[in-house]
């Protein structure tokens, strides 16, 4: 009796599991094998879709469920590129973005086209769509700029704008070259193909949001948000293939739909990035690979001119661009290498004009072949323009990444070594974890991933066996929370009877800086709260206090209202609650809307000037008149209501009533309430300007206006 069964071996591979493995085995091998010859992991990966290809050792055929699985691939490519595009510097650098879009999509087209009718003899009608397959451009070494941390960068910010505009036009050229040649072109084409491009970005881009905030509110399930994303961009490529559009579009409208609505220090975004880079990405690289056909310009001469030419007119053609554009708007040279780098490679409009110009037939020879519109050497060229575009890329990508990182890098090695940063979370109600944990991440440094504490208090006066236990589990779910963003959280548990001589005493054991405190969902604020927080524990540690009520996901937020009292600017706290509120506009997205006096409000303009997000900026001088902003107020709105202890400069005493506002007034919005760092300031002691965390002696208290301007500057 057998104990095992044979697997067929024979090549190419048929066996499901087998294929699989090997696939993962070149997926987790090959960018560690080629990191040492110094070749880029995405270029690793297209080699070693050409050595297993039908092409090389014939190991694995480029069968549908390749197909299947690298479409979904370049989907998420357009998707991450959308979802991570940082909105507010987009629209500030929309008209670079244009710029770029039309130098990459004019200068390839002129090069293209005249290269193609005058060198190698093709007809007006090839080289025009010839000529469009250098204009478009994919993203593929975006998973690059990703890892490095540098998506936001002012460079990849116009090259991702740009590339819906060279992709559009290239692939409205594409259409207009095979309506001409079918003769399918009639006097309503434009207006067919202009209306359908309207309405499918309309539905994506107006009703996508709506839809992804209603399923948010109402489903924290993980599974299930990370499915619903997955339908959100397949469903936004299906509307752009009916409308006649490369799917491509629709993917990266869908993550620009969804991007406020997915920070990026989310559990939800970490997954999507880790599906991505691990499977669907690798999938869509192989599959690039495994068209190369290296015997087609060994045996062929006309094959290996056409490839010569057209991997050397589409480099170029995209280089002048990113030469063009570094030189009139003052980007180094290593932002340009990430322009170019980010623009060169050329896979997915690339490969739906080739193969659509492959099939259509122009004519026939005299013995009955076909004549196509894009013959045999170009569709052959074609996968070499990719190879040579796509290994280019990656190294310009790569090289030009990574000394941008450094340079990014560089301001915070001291603090990296040290975190000043250090936010703790007192824990008690398991319903409030999550959201704490990840108002948590949104404040913080993206360079701080191990100043996270979780705090549980076993009351000693309780005689409760299983409080230990209980409190265990809800510092693990806390952690979990946190592992799910990759931050390491560090849980503490405390004995006292005393809640309050807890919390400062571990804020003054582990130099916390910042505290996030929750309210229960379903309870009112009182004013003895926060009469209890106040003597307890405001005026007996250091740290910027955030009283935080979730009422919904923070994430779904559409605007925070940032309610901020007369001579706020004045306290020695105020750049540090600041830049918080400024980390949830980076990171969410979502609208600030900052209500001060005309002093405060032109620091922070002077400050939104140099760093950008979505902001408004409204004059609110009159407390008393508190109530006058429920008109403005509306249920997807969080409040951000910066507060003060008495006797201080920014102190009114109609703070009292802000319990007795926000439970009558504004009970189905969310709201944080922040008391900023107040000290004496008649004495000698503020903020130390080179470790801002810590409270050092200094003389001048109009320091704090240059540690604005050095918080602002690290971030």
């Amino acid at each position: 009796m057998l104990l095992y069964t044979a697997i067929d071996t024979t090549l190419p591979l048929v066996n499901p599991v087998l294929k699989f493995l090997v696939i993962l085995l070149i997926i987790l091998f090959a960018p560690i094998l080629l990191d040492k010859v110094k070749i880029p992991h995405l270029l690793g990966l297209i080699i070693a879709g050409a050595v297993i290809g039908p092409y090389g050792f014939n190991l694995i055929m480029r069968d549908s469920s390749i197909i299947l699985s690298g479409t979904a691939g370049l989907l998420y490519i357009m998707f991450l590129a959308g979802l991570e595009i940082d909105l507010a510097d987009f629209k500030k650098n929309a008209w670079k973005s244009t710029a770029l879009g039309l130098y990459g999509f004019v200068i390839p087209m002129v090069l293209g086209t005249v290269t193609g009718y005058f060198l190698l003899n093709y007809s007006l009608m090839t080289s025009v769509l010839m000529a469009s397959m250098f204009s478009s451009h994919t993203l593929i070494t975006y998973p690059i700029v990703s890892k490095l941390g540098i998506a936001k960068n002012k460079a990849v910010n116009i090259t991702v704008g740009s590339t819906l505009i060279t992709n559009v036009l290239a692939l409205l050229v594409l259409a207009v070259v095979v309506g001409l040649t079918s003769g399918e072109i009639d006097r309503f084409f434009a207006l067919r193909l202009s209306v359908s491009f309207i309405v499918s970005s309309a539905i994506v881009m107006l009703l996508f949001p709506l839809v992804a905030r209603w399923f948010f509110k109402r489903y924290d399930d993980n599974v299930s948000q990370y499915i619903f994303v997955l339908v959100m961009v397949f469903l936004g490529a299906v509307l752009f293939e009916m409308a006649g559009i490369e799917g491509i579009i629709g993917a990266f409208l869908a993550g620009l739909a969804l991007n406020r609505l997915i920070p990026r220090t989310s559990p939800l975004m970490n997954r999507i990035d880790f599906v991505g880079n691990a499977i669907f990405i690798p999938f869509f690289l192989l599959g690039v690979g495994m068209l190369i056909d290296y015997r087609a310009f060994l045996y062929d001469t006309e094959t290996l001119v056409v490839a010569l030419v057209m991997s050397v007119v589409a480099t170029v053609g995209k280089y002048i661009p990113a030469w063009i554009v570094q030189k009139s708007f003052g980007f180094s040279v290593d932002q340009r290498r990430l322009i170019f780098g980010l623009s060169n490679a050329q896979a997915a409009a690339t490969l739906a004009a080739v193969l659509v110009g492959y099939n259509v037939i122009v004519g026939e020879t005299g013995d009955g072949e076909p004549i196509r519109l894009l013959n045999e050497s170009i569709l052959n060229g074609t996968i070499i323009m990719i190879l040579v575009t796509c290994t280019i890329a990656s190294f310009e990508t790569q090289r030009g990444a990574q000394r941008i990182a450094r340079e990014e890098n560089s301001d915070f090695e001291e603090e990296n070594q040290d975190p000043d940063e250090r936010i703790l979370i007192p824990i008690s109600n398991p319903e409030t974890v999550d959201e704490l944990i990840q108002l948590s991440g949104l404040i913080r440094s993206e360079k701080n991933s191990r100043g996270l504490f979780a705090l549980n208090i076993v009351n000693t006066k309780k005689n409760d066996p299983e409080a230990e236990n209980k409190a265990r589990k809800i510092l693990h779910k806390a952690a979990i929370t946190a592992s799910a963003t990759d931050i390491h959280l560090t849980e503490l548990l405390r004995y006292d009877a005393n809640v309050v001589n807890a919390i400062t005493s571990v804020i003054k054991e582990n130099r916390i800086t910042d505290l996030v405190m929750g309210l229960h969902i379903k309870k009112e604020i009182t004013e003895s709260f926060l009469g209890n927080l106040t003597e307890g524990i405001l005026k007996n540690c250091n740290a910027t206090t955030f009283v935080y009520k979730p009422v919904q996901p923070v994430s779904t937020i559409v605007r925070h209202f940032v309610i901020i009292p007369e001579h706020a600017e004045r306290e020695v706290g105020f750049p540090f609650w600041l830049i918080k509120v400024w980390n949830i506009g980076r990171h969410t997205g979502a609208k600030i809307l900052f209500y001060g006096t005309e002093k405060s409000l032109r620091i922070i303009r002077e400050i939104h000037g140099n760093h950008p997000i979505e902001a408004e900026f409204n004059l609110f001088d009159d407390w008393d008149d508190f109530l006058v902003l429920s008109r403005d107020v509306k249920n997807d709105d969080n409040l951000f209501i910066v507060l003060s202890r008495e006797n201080f400069s920014s102190y009114h005493k109609n703070m009292s009533n802000i319990p007795r506002y926000l439970n009558r007034y504004f009970q189905s919005n969310s709201f944080i309430l922040i008391f900023p760092v107040q000290l004496d300031v008649t004495g000698a002691h503020t903020y130390n300007l080179n470790n801002p965390s810590m409270l050092e002696p200094i003389e001048k208290l109009d320091e704090i206006g240059r540690t604005i301007a050095r918080l602002f500057k690290k971030k």
